[in-house]
C-alpha cells in the first residue's frame, strides 16, 4: 500500500512541478534566460519522476488511481494509469522533457526577449496532454484538452507579426474546437445512459443500439481532428510550420497521438467492438496516409512537408489498429496480434523518428533563417551533425533497415499479408490490395525524404542564407542525437517494446483478443540481426574509407558538369522538379500543386515566370469555399449587431423567456 502511495506521489508530483515550472517561467519573464532554464528543468524533472510509476504499470505493475476532491458541477478529480494511459503516456513525457532543452536555446534565438508566456505555454501543453490521458471523469477530460489547446494556440501564433503564424492559429483553434464540439456531444450521449460523467459509469452502462453508432461516428469526428485523419488534417501543415520546432515536434510526435488514444478509449467505453470499427478505421488510415504522403511531396516548406508525414504515419498506426480489430472479430487472432503490435509500435518509432526530424529541421531553421526548401541546399558540409541527424531520423521514416521504421512496418505487413494468404473470397483480395497500398505508401515516403534531404543537404546553396548557414550549438543538436540513438536502439532491440504493446492489446479486446506473439516476437529477432550486421557493416566500411583517406590523400578535382563550364546553383533540381514524374503519374489533378506558367513571348523574349501553388488542396478546394459561402449567409444577420447596450439585454431576455416557457411545457407534459 505505501508502495502505491509513492508511486501516485511521483506521478501527481511530476505533473504539478511541470505546471509549478510554467507559473514560475512566466514569473521570470524579465529575465529570459533563467525562465527558460526554470521551464525546462521543471520538464525535465517532472517527467522523469512521472516515468517511474508509469513505467512500472506498462511492465505489469498494478493499476494506479487517484480520486480528489474538485468543487466542479458533474465533474470529478479521477485519475488513473492503466496500460493503454501509460502506452501514450510515456511518449508525451520523453518528447516534452527532450524537446524542453532544445527549446530553452531555441527560444532565445528568436527577436523577442520575453519568453516566459511561451515557456508557461509549453509546460500547460505537457501537463494538459498528461491530464488527458490519465482522466477518468468526461469534465476533467474536456477542461484538460481546452487547457493543452489553448496551449498549443498561443505558441503556433507566437511569431503572430506574421500573417501565417496568426492564420495558423486560428485554423488550428477552429479546428480544435469543432472537434470539442463533436467529443462534448460524445460524452453527453454516454452520460444520459449512465446518470453520470465518470468513465467508469461509462463502462457499466454502454449505449446500446443506434446511441452507440453515434458515439462512434463522434469519436471518429473529434478524436479524428485531433490525429490529422484525412479530409480533418487541414490545422497540421499550418500550425507544424508555423510554430516553433521544438513545439512542432511535440505536436507532431505527442500531441496528435492522443487523437488515437481518445478513439481507443472509447471503444473500450463502448464495449465489445462491432464489425465495422476495425475496418472503418483501417480504411480512414489508408486513406490519410496515401493522401497525406502524395501531398507532402510537393511541399516547399520542409516543415509543411513532415507535417504531412505526421498525417501518414498516424494514418499507418490506424491502419495497424483497425487491421487488428478486424482480425479479432473474425477470430485471426495471430493476425490481430501482429497487426495491433505492429501499429503501436509504430506510434512509439514515429514519436523518436518524427521529433528527431522536427528538432532537425529546427537547426536548419537557426542555421539558415529559412525553412523554404528553394533557398536551402549544401548544408552538409556547413551544418554536418545536423545533416547526420536528418538523414538518420529520414531513413527511419522511409521504412528502411536498418532503423525503427522497418520493423515496426513489418509487422504491419505481416498482419494484413497473413489473412490475405489464409483468407478467401473478396476478404483476401481486399488484404492483398492492402499490402500494394502500404506498399505505395512506402514508395512515396522514401521519395519524399529523398527530396527533402537531397535539396537540403545536398548540391550547392541556392541562395545566400544557405551559404552562410552555421552549424547549431551543443543544446540544439545533443536533444537530436538523443532521439537519433533512440531510434538505432529500437531498431536493434525492438522485442522488450511489442512485448508491452501485448499489455495493451489484452487489455483493449480481454481474452477473446489478439493471441500473444510468439516468444521473441517471432521473425523480430531476426530483423534485429540483420540491422545490427548493416550497422556494424556501415561502421566498418565508414572506417576503412576514413584509414584510405589518412593514408592516400586523393587530390580534390571538378566533376564533369555535362557540358556546362560554369554550372551555377539554378541548374539544380528544385524541390517541385525532384518528385515532378510521380505527382503527374500518381496524382488525380485535383491533388496536384497548381502551376502557372508565364511563358517567353515575342521575337526577343526578356524573361518568362513560373508561379506554385501548393497550398492544401483541401483547403482550396473545399473549407475556403465552404466557410466563404457561410460567411456570406451570416452576414446578412449583421443587423443584430447594433452596437447597443439595450439590444443586447432585450436578447438575453428573450432567450430568459423562450427558455422558462420550454421548462414549462417540459415540465406540464411530464406532470
Amino acid at each position: 500500500m505505501r508502495d502505491l502511495e509513492t508511486q501516485l506521489v511521483l506521478l501527481l508530483g511530476g505533473i504539478t512541478l511541470i505546471l509549478a515550472g510554467g507559473l514560475l517561467a512566466l514569473a521570470l519573464t524579465p529575465w529570459p534566460r533563467a525562465a527558460g532554464t526554470v521551464a525546462a528543468l521543471s520538464v525535465v524533472a517532472g517527467a522523469g519522476m512521472a516515468l517511474v510509476p508509469v513505467g512500472r504499470v506498462l511492465g505489469g505493475g498494478e493499476v494506479l488511481s487517484f480520486a480528489g476532491p474538485w468543487p466542479m458541477p458533474n465533474g470529478a478529480l479521477l485519475l488513473e494509469v492503466d496500460p493503454l494511459s501509460a502506452y501514450f503516456l510515456v511518449p508525451v513525457l520523453v518528447l516534452s522533457a527532450v524537446a524542453a532543452v532544445y527549446g530553452r536555446e531555441y527560444m532565445l534565438s528568436y527577436r523577442s526577449g520575453r519568453l516566459g508566456l511561451p515557456a508557461f505555454g509549453f509546460n500547460l501543453m505537457v501537463a494538459g496532454m498528461a491530464i488527458v490521458v490519465l482522466a477518468r471523469n468526461a469534465v476533467l477530460f474536456l477542461v484538460s484538452w481546452e487547457a493543452m489547446a489553448v496551449a498549443a494556440f498561443f505558441l503556433v501564433s507566437y511569431e503572430h507579426q506574421d500573417p501565417s503564424a496568426r492564420r495558423a492559429g486560428w485554423v488550428y483553434l477552429i479546428a480544435t474546437h469543432l472537434g470539442t464540439s463533436a467529443l462534448l456531444a460524445l460524452f453527453l450521449l454516454f452520460a444520459q445512459g449512465a446518470g453520470s460523467y465518470n468513465f467508469a459509469d461509462f463502462a457499466l452502462s454502454p449505449p446500446p443500439g443506434t446511441r452507440a453508432v453515434a458515439v462512434v461516428v463522434l469519436a471518429f469526428i473529434g478524436f479524428g481532428a485531433k490525429a490529422g485523419f484525412v479530409p480533418f488534417h487541414v490545422w497540421l501543415p499550418e500550425a507544424h510550420a508555423a510554430a516553433p520546432s521544438h513545439v512542432s515536434a511535440v505536436m507532431s510526435g505527442a500531441l496528435i497521438n492522443l487523437g488515437l488514444y481518445g478513439l481507443l478509449r472509447v471503444f473500450l467505453l463502448v464495449g465489445s467492438p462491432a464489425g465495422w470499427w476495425g475496418p472503418a478505421l483501417a480504411a480512414i488510415g489508408l486513406a490519410s496516409a496515401l493522401l497525406a504522403i502524395s501531398m507532402a511531396l510537393y511541399q516547399r516548406d520542409l516543415k509543411r512537408a513532415l507535417a504531412y508525414s505526421s498525417s501518414e504515419n498516424i494514418g499507418l498506426v490506424a491502419l495497424g489498429l483497425g487491421v487488428g480489430y478486424w482480425a479479432a472479430s473474425r477470430g485471426a487472432r495471430e493476425a490481430a496480434a501482429l497487426a495491433m503490435a505492429g501499429g503501436l509500435f509504430h506510434l512509439w518509432n514515429h514519436t523518436l523518428m518524427k521529433g528527431a526530424m522536427f528538432l532537425a529541421a529546427g537547426s536548419i531553421v537557426h542555421g539558415t533563417g529559412t525553412r523554404n526548401l528553394s533557398r536551402l541546399g549544401g548544408l552538409a558540409r556547413r551544418m554536418p551533425l545536423t545533416a547526420l541527424g536528418m538523414t538518420v531520423a529520414a531513413v527511419g521514416l522511409s521504412a528502411l533497415p536498418p532503423l525503427n521504421g522497418f520493423t515496426s512496418k513489418w509487422l504491419i505487413y505481416q498482419g494484413l499479408i497473413r489473412p490475405g494468404i489464409e483468407g478467401r473470397g473478396p476478404i483476401s483480395l481486399l488484404a492483398l490490395l492492402a499490402v500494394g497500398l502500404v506498399s505505395l505508401v512506402g514508395a512515396l515516403g522514401l521519395l519524399c525524404f529523398s527530396r527533402a534531404c537531397g535539396i537540403a543537404l545536398l548540391g550547392q546553396p541556392r541562395s545566400d542564407a544557405a551559404a552562410k548557414a552555421h552549424e547549431s550549438s551543443s543544446w540544439l543538436l545533443i536533444p537530436i542525437a538523443l532521439l537519433a540513438a533512440a531510434c538505432i536502439a529500437v531498431a536493434l532491440a525492438p522485442v522488450p517494446i511489442v512485448a508491452l504493446t501485448g499489455r495493451v492489446a489484452a487489455q483493449l479486446f480481454g481474452r477473446s483478443g489478439p493471441a500473444p506473439l510468439p516468444p521473441g516476437g517471432g521473425s523480430l529477432p531476426a530483423i534485429a540481426a540483420i540491422n545490427l550486421i548493416l550497422w556494424v557493416g556501415f561502421f566498418l566500411l565508414g572506417l576503412a574509407a576514413w584509414a584510405s583517406l589518412r593514408a592516400r590523400p586523393s587530390a580534390s578535382s571538378e566533376t564533369w558538369g555535362c557540358g556546362y563550364a560554369a554550372p551555377r546553383r539554378t541548374m539544380q533540381y528544385g524541390p517541385l522538379s525532384f518528385a515532378q514524374l510521380a505527382l503527374e503519374s500518381l496524382l488525380p489533378p485535383i491533388f496536384r500543386p497548381k502551376v502557372v506558367r508565364s511563358r517567353p513571348a515575342g521575337l526577343f523574349p526578356t524573361a518568362s515566370r513560373i508561379q506554385v501553388d501548393d497550398a492544401d488542396p483541401f483547403t482550396r478546394g473545399l473549407y475556403e469555399p465552404m466557410f466563404a459561402r457561410w460567411a456570406g449567409r451570416l452576414g446578412s444577420f449583421a443587423w443584430l449587431q447594433r452596437g447597443a447596450l439595450h439590444s443586447y439585454l432585450l436578447y438575453v431576455l428573450l432567450a430568459v423567456l423562450v427558455g422558462m416557457v420550454w421548462l414549462s411545457l417540459r415540465a406540464g407534459g411530464g406532470s
